[in-house]
């Protein structure tokens, strides 16, 4: 177990580059399992998650080689269960089920885990497969999916899940017919998989809107891919840079997948321009209060909430933010206020009043985005701060210390 010391303080200066999105990475891994054909994908983060699906995936009969430019290949897929000890450490996991009844006819997926940041149930998922066909039976706590083929239907969500768009996207590249999916996820995350399906094979329509049409195929091919760059850890370090006073430039950074998160940081203060291959960022002299509301993409994400709550701890005035997404990601104001912040509940609004100055102070990671707040207030805060509980970083950001010392932060691992 590790934790971050952090020294605040520093203005951070220099260059990073940002690393491939963990969230496009997963769903992408699981569609080497529609194909016997190998697939090589670019730009693989290296991170705790994308560890825990190859090994779920390997177990599955899918053969790895590389790292960073990585083969897979799954010309025989051996076993269609993916258990509880793997699938509970990370939620992404259920995107096996799709793939597996799509290929194999039958999956038996753990219901799954992850960061305890509401209860983000899998219904939706389980909905669309019944209504293509599939048997659905949930038993001491895991998913029983049987399907001698999926059959092409239309799908309505309740709400637009990623992963259940992406789940119901690899299970229609397999089935009989056209499947239409409604109120679809828009995430430029969902947008990278169907590109990558369309390039395998599939015959899909309406990639980027809330209507995605797919064609089955009796197979698909490999294919060539490279993960696009993550928003969130972009986004990420421009509040560091805004919240250090810093001035620091982002490479392999795709700001058209960021205009909420830009359009947002632009208005408390913060400078970002493209300079050819570069995306500058400068703080201002004052960050501006600024209100936010979480909302599925094109909105706001809630990805981001925690991040931007770190920045406004420092307006001058207050700020006002709306919680839409999941009812339970608030855990990171109570470890805010140890450092002095100025934060109140008010259902699902935090409404956050500027502060002078932070002092470090111990504080406790409660999932991975709520690690990465703390991280930016201590990075700002006078004194040191001891993030304890880091391990929840490591599953959505490469190297982050390492990251942050090149840019002259004072920080470090150390045994906990």
């Amino acid at each position: 177990m590790y934790k971050f010391v952090i020294h605040g303080g520093k203005a951070l200066k220099g260059k990073v580059k940002i690393s491939g999105a963990k969230n496009a990475a997963l769903p992408m891994l699981a569609a080497s399992l529609l194909t016997s054909q190998p697939i090589i994908y670019h730009n693989i983060p290296d991170l705790q998650d994308i560890k825990t699906i190859k090994r779920l995936l390997s177990d599955l009969g899918v053969s790895f080689e590389g790292k960073k430019d990585l083969v897979a290949h799954a010309p025989n897929l051996k076993n269609y269960y993916a258990p509880y000890e793997l699938v509970r450490t990370m939620r992404a996991s259920i995107l096996v089920l799709g793939p597996l009844v799509a290929r194999m006819g039958r999956a038996c997926v753990s219901l799954p885990g992850g960061c305890a940041i509401g209860a983000r149930p899998v219904n939706l998922h389980l909905k669309g497969l019944a209504q293509m066909g599939a048997d659905i039976r949930l038993e001491r706590g895991y998913i029983y999916a049987n399907a001698k083929r999926l059959k092409g239907t239309e799908i309505y969500l309740d709400i637009p899940t990623v992963t259940g768009t992406e789940n119901l996207m690899m299970a229609a590249t397999l089935a009989q017919g056209e499947t239409i999916i409604r109120n679809a996820a828009c995430e430029p995350e969902v947008s990278a998989l169907a590109l990558m399906l369309k390039d395998m094979g599939s015959e899909i329509e309406g990639i980027g809107t809330d209507v995605i049409r797919i064609k089955g195929k009796d197979e698909l091919q490999g294919t060539e891919v490279r993960v696009i760059p993550d928003r969130i850890e972009a986004g990420t370090y421009m509040v560091a840079a805004g919240i250090t006073g810093g001035e620091i430039y982002l490479e392999n950074c795709c700001l058209e997948h960021m205009t909420a998160i830009i359009n947002k940081l632009q208005e408390a203060g913060i400078k970002i321009e493209k300079q050819d291959k570069l995306v500058k960022v400068s703080a201002p002299e004052t960050i501006q209060s600024t209100d936010i509301t979480t909302l599925p993409y094109p909105g706001f994400p809630t990805d981001m909430q925690a991040q931007f709550m770190s920045l406004m701890c420092f307006g001058n005035g207050v700020s006002v933010i709306t919680e839409k997404i999941f009812e339970n990601r608030f855990m990171h104001v109570f470890e805010l206020k140890r450092l002095g912040a100025d934060i109140k509940i008010d259902g699902a609004s935090a409404i956050v009043k500027g502060v002078d100055v932070l002092i470090g102070a111990p504080v406790m990671a409660t999932d991975l985005r709520a690690s990465a707040s703390l991280v930016l207030a201590g990075l700002a805060a006078q004194g040191t701060t001891e993030v304890l509980r880091i391990y929840h970083l490591d599953r959505g950001y490469v190297a982050m210390e390492r990251k942050l010392q090149a840019l002259g932060a004072d920080i470090e691992r150390v045994p906990a």
